[in-house]
């Protein structure tokens, strides 16, 4: 289906390190079908990786409201608690 045709498209993307495009096709995805939780896992992998917390940690709590049993993102979601917390320790 489209949903998931764009949410592997933008995993592609991911993959090459273009994320901004990534981002799109999540997106897309997610209007597509705002009930797969893919997406939303992948679009906080790649705000996770740009140092945005908050904003991951919201994809990644939006995957689990969907999937509870979704493993990753419960990971994923911790990971992203303990390094916004060790950023805020260090000042920045």
């Amino acid at each position: 289906d489209l949903a998931t045709a764009l949410n592997n498209r933008g995993h592609l993307k991911y993959l090459r390190v273009e994320f901004a495009a990534a981002m799109e096709d999540y997106a897309a995805a997610i209007a597509s079908q705002p009930d797969f939780e893919v997406p939303y896992y992948n679009r906080g992998l790649v705000l996770y990786r740009l140092g945005c917390f908050d904003e991951a940690m919201t994809d990644f709590r939006k995957a689990l409201e969907l999937n509870p049993q979704f493993e990753d993102a419960a990971l994923s979601l911790k990971q992203a608690v303990l390094d916004k917390e060790a950023k805020q320790k260090r000042g920045y």
